[in-house]
């Protein structure tokens, strides 16, 4: 019986490991932050993220398991992010997980970074009875899915250039406001007005579920290249960029969720932990009708207890990986299981 998961999570600048019970209940779950390491750069350096995932990831599986007390000795499974991601960031987690789960002979599952996101629901009080479409917005994602079933994705749409939070990442630093780029702008929207300035809104096609980011960053690289209002303040532009970001995401979801007859919209990935896009979320999805499903905060961004709640699902069925699993940076969407190849 597979019941007890190690999920171990390295695609980018998250050093993450944890422990689950049941694909439901946490046990675990243990994240390492590299913010301190990237913050000069205003971005994450892949090879520095590659070096630090090697010096931490013996350390936060230990701490893991330490804090999942006498369950890590009857672990069943070991689930593991091979992609998309940083090839070199997920190698480190993934060589660590193979070696584990060889020692111990335990099964091995290799986990899209993205249907962890989703499967970040599961561990909730509350999670949404199926079918719900997802939207997904993180750092390097933007994507809809429709999900039929705990492995059951349908690829809906996604971004066709820049990902929400790789935005606001941009615009954090066009203003000079460091890296990470979202949770300052969060906290400095609330500080200003967001009808100000209004910068434009892609939509591309409104009936349609893919979205465009890269101009909004460009409008506001030449809004503080240009003339401004002297009334202008930094609040004033990373409120009406934020909206416009918000706006967008937003409609798309609500237009998904009522394209397929849902009743039942979930919003995950790192900026689902944005207030005002929680707020505003809430509100639309209310007017329409329809149940919104919101993880916690601390499960929205990168970390392990959704990968391993996701390979719980996966080992259950019997999709063990071989030693031979491989990372990839990118996903192609195919077919209604939303098929990595």
């Amino acid at each position: 019986m597979t019941d007890i998961i190690l999920g171990i999570e390295t695609s980018c600048d998250e050093t993450a490991a944890a422990v689950t019970s049941g694909g439901h209940t946490i046990l675990s779950n243990v994240v390492w932050s590299q913010v301190a390491t990237h913050h000069p750069y205003g971005g994450v350096v892949p090879e520095l993220a590659s070096r630090k995932h090697m010096e931490k990831i013996v350390p936060v599986v230990e701490e893991a398991l330490a804090i999942a007390g006498g369950h890590a000795n009857n672990i069943d499974g070991v689930a593991v992010t091979c992609g998309p991601g940083l090839v070199g960031a997920l190698l480190v987690g993934l060589s660590f997980a193979k070696a584990f789960a060889y020692a111990r002979g335990l099964p091995l599952t290799g986990v899209n970074h993205l249907h962890g996101h989703i499967a970040a629901l599961y561990l909730q009080p509350d999670p949404p009875p199926f079918p719900f479409v997802a939207l997904l917005a993180s750092g390097g994602h933007t994507n809809l899915y429709y999900v039929a079933g705990p492995m059951d994705f349908e690829h809906m749409g996604q971004t066709r250039d820049d990902a929400a939070g790789e935005a606001f990442d941009k615009v954090a630093k066009i203003l000079g406001l460091g890296y990470p780029g979202g949770m300052v702008i969060d906290r400095l929207s609330q500080q200003g007005d967001p009808e100000r300035i209004r910068f434009p809104r892609a939509f591309l096609d409104k009936t349609g579920f893919d979205f465009s980011f890269s101009g909004i960053k460009t409008a506001v690289a030449r809004y503080v290249r240009g003339e401004k209002e002297a009334s202008t303040t930094i609040p004033d532009i990373a409120a009406g960029f934020q909206e416009a970001v918000v706006d967008v995401l937003v409609q798309k979801g609500i237009s998904a969720a009522k394209a397929r007859a849902c009743q039942r919209l979930a919003l995950v990935g790192g900026v689902a932990s944005n207030h005002r896009l929680r707020e505003r979320m809430k509100q639309a999805a209310q007017e329409a009708g329809i149940a919104v499903h919101i993880p916690s905060p601390e499960l929205c961004t990168d970390n392990a207890a959704m990968i391993a709640a996701m390979g719980y699902h996966q080992l259950s069925k019997g999709e063990n990986s071989s030693l031979d699993l491989d990372a990839y940076s990118k996903t192609s969407h195919s077919g209604r299981r939303g098929v990595v190849k």
